[in-house]
Formats: C-alpha cells, sequence, structure tokens
C-alpha cells in the first residue's frame, strides 16, 4: 500500500459522499470518500491525514499532455524496475518518497520505462483513502 502524509485543504459534501482535498509535497490530492465531517470527526480542514492507495491502482504516463479526468498526478523519477513474466513494478521516487506501481510487463516495454526516467503517475479519487492519524 501506498502511503503519503498531507494536511486536508478542503472539503466538499453532500449527502453521505465527500471530496477531500489534501496537500501532499505542494501537489493536491483529492480523495472520493463514503464519509462526511458529520459523521467521520478527522474529516476538517487542516488535519493531517495519510493518503492511501494500492500499487494496482497506480497507472503510469510518459510524456503526457492534454488535460484528463485523473486528479491525484505525481510527477517522479523511476528509482527501479523488477519485471516479471506478466507484472512489474516500477517503483518511483515522489519528492523523496517511494511510491510503487504494479503494470503489466508488456506496458513497461510499450513505455520503455527504465530507471532514471521521469513519469507521471495517476491515481482516480476513488481510489483513494485518507487514514486518521493519531496522536501516540
Amino acid at each position: 500500500m501506498n502511503k503519503l502524509r498531507g494536511r486536508i485543504t478542503a472539503i466538499e459534501s453532500n449527502d453521505h459522499v465527500s471530496l477531500v482535498d489534501v496537500e501532499v509535497s505542494g501537489d493536491s490530492f483529492t480523495a472520493t470518500l463514503l464519509e462526511t465531517p458529520e459523521d467521520a470527526s478527522y474529516l476538517k480542514v487542516g488535519n493531517e491525514v495519510e493518503v492511501l492507495f494500492k500499487e494496482t491502482e497506480v497507472s503510469l504516463a510518459k510524456n503526457l499532455s492534454g488535460l484528463i479526468s485523473l486528479r491525484n498526478r505525481m510527477h517522479a523519477t523511476v528509482k527501479q524496475v523488477r519485471s516479471g513474466a506478466i507484472l512489474s513494478e516500477v517503483v518511483l521516487d515522489y519528492h523523496g518518497q517511494p511510491i510503487s506501481s504494479i503494470i503489466t510487463t508488456r506496458s513497461i516495454k510499450r513505455l520503455d520505462i527504465k530507471q532514471g526516467d521521469e513519469i507521471e503517475a495517476l491515481v482516480k479519487a476513488n481510489e483513494v483513502s485518507l487514514l486518521e492519524i493519531t496522536s501516540q
């Protein structure tokens, strides 16, 4: 599971659904949650949270241009590629934090992904979860 620490900057809620924006390393991430500030006390602007998303939900792009609907975009550098017969793991450096993506080995070859490449990692907002950070 990929984890990034950030701070909630905005919350838009309606009924039982919220769009929550979180600032991480100067970038804005958005999570679509089935909870609201009324039923989840940690959902407050200014609170620190963990931004979580699975490795299998991280898509990769090279030379991406134009507008797309995916709101969570991370510019990163490829640190390592672990190739398998069907699936491969790409480990990225995102502002000094590791992010992993598991994609098909065919995609690794098609995009010619290799160590040192500048790449963009993308995650749909509905694939992002938030975890409350509790004091120890």
